[in-house]
């Protein structure tokens, strides 16, 4: 690698539409004027930083102002995106001196005690102290093949709608859901209308995108947010049905809105990339191998600020453990630091004494949304224990009864 000397200048809000180009070439995408437009209502060109060689864009980076769902509640979290290095500058440093600065302001400014993204390649960000904090399924099976359990009495009705006339109810719903799955990023009214986006060159010639809600005894209780594409052979239909999310709060909603989607008339085939590892689909159909379950990477995490990251999750048990923590770019960082928490509260304070464990920076973002574990990482040769059977104890603590996962790339 050679290093560069090309300066890293805050961003204005008029650069955003050269920055939306450079992006859309660089990930391959033609420039959509709808889409464009509204990605401008969520840009915050405060945070955005960008390297320019003379007058031409050729890096960039930015962040989102969102709070992130955590096990016991949530934290202010920066949403790292439009990250991209122009072709004709690679290997001068620049994605190392864009990321350093991006880390460096976050903790500075003292809002936000980690960052999230997703990672368009996997290898390039724990080197930057990212950590693999959620993990997704995608499933993608044959209609035929599956079976619900018959329907009860009391799973209600459900009506078609589009999207954008029942914002209200998909928000409530969505938000009642968030407050107990990690991953989750609030969405005000811009990040719905990016959620709910919907040019028709984004379709891949399938339709607009309809939302079916399911109203239980005190009103809309689920919505699932689907598309459906023609699709014909020789031998009849084979159209496919879509999923974006599912999300409901009674068990009735969930499987009814399930069976419609799994029953539209024409259909063959239904797909839902980014389901939970615990999406209950897996435990409702009758054959979950003919899902054909994926397992792919979702969210990274990057503790930015470790004592203030750590008290702001809760645990599953109590927990009193000293870890060992190394990070080469944010030394504030690097020390020993004494954990206290379990389900209702949570700290963590420098240590002076011995430390139980020890590991870097990247594993705490692995651990922080509960999606993975001390003895995995220990078995990777990642976490090391230091004291015998610290391992065992904290372990436990640090999952929670539910998965984390995330709807929606950002």
């Amino acid at each position: 690698m050679t290093s560069t000397s090309l300066p890293i200048s805050s961003a204005r809000a008029e650069d955003f539409d050269e920055m939306g180009r450079f992006l859309n070439f660089l990930f391959h995408h033609g420039l959509e004027p709808e889409a464009h437009e509204t990605e401008r209502v969520i840009f915050e060109p405060q945070r955005a930083l960008l390297v320019r060689d003379g007058p031409e864009v050729v890096g960039t980076t930015t962040a989102f102002t969102r709070a992130l769902g955590v096990p016991g509640g949530e934290v202010a979290a920066a949403h790292v995106s439009m990250v991209g290095v122009a072709p004709t500058h690679r290997r001068r440093g620049l994605l190392t001196a864009l990321m350093r600065r991006q880390l460096r302001e976050v903790h500075e400014a003292g809002r936000e005690p980690v960052t999230v993204l997703w990672a368009s390649e996997g290898r390039i960000y724990p080197r930057f102290g990212y950590g693999l904090a959620a993990q997704r399924l995608q499933l993608t099976g044959d209609t035929n093949e599956l079976r619900l359990p018959p329907p009860t009495a009391d799973e209600g009705r459900l009506r078609l709608d589009r999207p954008a006339n029942r914002l209200a109810d998909l928000s409530r719903v969505y938000d009642t859901v968030r407050a107990g799955r990690p991953g989750w990023s609030a969405r005000d009214d811009r990040w719905w209308r990016y959620v709910l986006l919907d040019p028709e060159a984004h379709r891949g010639g399938a339709t607009e995108r309809r939302v079916v809600l399911h109203e239980g005894p005190d009103g809309v209780d689920g919505y699932g947010l689907f598309r459906t594409k023609s699709d014909w052979d020789g031998t009849g239909p084979k159209c496919q049905t879509s999923v974006d999310e599912v999300v409901a709060t009674s068990v009735a909603g969930y499987r009814a809105i399930w069976r419609m989607l799994l029953s539209i008339d024409l259909t063959r085939q239904v797909s839902l990339l980014r389901a939970a590892v615990d999406e209950p689909l897996l435990r409702l159909v009758d054959e979950p191998r003919r899902l054909n379950p994926r397992l792919v990477d979702a969210l990274w995490v990057r503790v930015v600020d470790v004592p203030a990251a750590m008290a702001a999750r809760r645990y599953a048990t109590d927990v009193d453990v000293v870890i060992e923590v190394t990070d080469d770019l944010l030394p504030e960082n690097t020390g020993r630091w004494r954990l206290q928490g379990g389900p209702k509260t949570a700290s963590c304070v420098p240590a002076n004494g011995p430390a139980d464990l020890a590991c870097d920076i990247s594993c705490l973002g692995e651990l922080f949304l509960g999606g993975s574990t001390l003895t995995a990482l220990a078995d990777a040769g990642r976490v090391r224990e230091l004291r015998p059977g610290a391992l065992a104890a904290a372990d436990p603590a640090f999952i929670w009864h539910r998965a984390p996962s995330a709807l929606e790339v950002f």
